[in-house]
C-alpha cells in the first residue's frame, strides 16, 4: 500500500485506532445527538493542528466565538493567542456582530462556502484544518437538501489543502434527523452516544467508515475530563445495533425527506 499521510486528531487512543490518524484530504463526518462530545472532539482536532503548525477555520453555529475559546482553554488549548497570531480564524454564524469580518449574515451555504475560502486565503499558505460545527443548522427548515449542501460544501472545498470535520446531529426526543447528508458525502463517519446506564450518564463512539484505513470496528466508551477533554475509557460490550440510530427515528427520516422532495 502507498504512503497515506495522515493527520492526528490529537486524541491519542483514538488516533490508535485509526492508524494514526485521519488520511490528509478527507472529509469526515462526526454524527450523534447533542451532549455526546462532538465540539469536544473538533476542538481536539484543531488545537492539535495548531500544535504541529497547521493553520485552522473553525466555523460555530450553535455556540458563540468566546464559548468555543473557553471550551479550548478548559482542554488547554489557547485559541485566543492563535487568532492574535493570525494561526486561527472562528466563523461565528451564530452572534451576528456589526463590524465583525468574520460572521455570517445569513445560514446559507454559499455565503459559508465563500467566508471559509476568504478565511483561507486570510491564513495564506498551507495546510489547514477545517471544522463546521455544525452542518444541520444550514438545513433545518429543508433537510431534503442536506445530501446537496454537503456535497457542494465537500466538492468546491477540496482544492484549498483541507482536511475537514464536518458535525451533525439527530435529536431521539423530536426524532428529526440531519446527519444523512454528510454521512453519503464523507470519506469517514464517526458515531457519538449516550446513553443512561444504572443512573449514569456513558457516552460512546464507534468509527463506522473510514477510507483508506484499516479502523478498529468496536464500540468504545469515552468520557470528558477536565484539563484532558475527550478520553477513551475502553471497548465497551454493546451491539453495533444497539448503537445505531432506532428504526424509528429513521422511518420517519425517509418520510420527512420523501416530503421534502415533493414539496420541493
Amino acid at each position: 500500500m502507498s504512503y497515506i499521510e495522515r493527520i492526528p486528531t490529537g486524541i491519542k487512543e483514538f488516533d490508535k485506532l485509526i492508524q494514526g490518524g485521519i488520511p490528509k484530504g478527507f472529509t469526515i463526518a462526526v454524527v450523534g445527538e447533542p451532549g455526546t462530545g462532538k465540539t469536544v472532539f473538533c476542538i481536539h482536532f484543531i488545537g492539535n493542528g495548531l500544535q504541529l503548525g497547521d493553520k485552522g477555520i473553525y466555523v460555530t453555529t450553535e455556540e458563540s466565538r468566546s464559548s468555543i475559546i473557553k471550551q479550548a482553554l478548559m482542554f488547554g488549548y489557547d485559541f485566543d493567542s492563535a487568532i492574535n497570531n493570525g494561526n486561527l480564524i472562528i466563523i461565528d454564524a451564530l452572534m451576528e456582530e456589526r463590524g465583525d469580518p468574520w460572521s455570517l449574515r445569513e445560514l446559507e451555504v454559499d455565503e459559508l462556502i465563500n467566508k471559509i475560502i476568504e478565511a483561507k486565503k486570510m491564513l495564506g499558505y498551507g495546510h489547514t484544518r477545517l471544522v463546521i460545527d455544525s452542518m444541520s443548522a444550514f438545513w433545518l427548515d429543508k433537510p431534503a437538501m442536506a445530501r446537496k449542501y454537503s456535497y457542494v460544501i465537500k466538492r468546491r472545498l477540496t482544492k484549498w489543502d483541507l482536511t475537514i470535520v464536518l458535525t451533525s446531529q439527530y435529536a431521539v426526543t423530536t426524532s428529526l434527523g440531519f446527519g444523512f447528508g454528510i454521512e453519503h458525502v464523507a470519506d469517514g463517519i464517526i458515531r457519538f452516544k449516550k446513553s443512561i446506564i444504572n443512573g449514569r450518564l456513558r457516552r460512546f463512539l464507534v468509527i463506522e467508515k473510514m477510507r483508506q484505513t484499516d479502523h478498529d470496528k468496536r464500540v468504545y466508551e469515552i468520557d470528558i475530563v477536565d484539563k484532558r477533554g475527550l478520553v477513551i475509557v475502553g471497548p465497551y460490550n454493546i451491539s453495533r445495533g444497539e448503537f445505531m440510530i432506532p428504526a424509528s427515528v429513521i422511518r420517519k427520516i425517509i418520510e420527512s425527506e420523501i416530503k421534502k422532495e415533493i414539496e420541493y
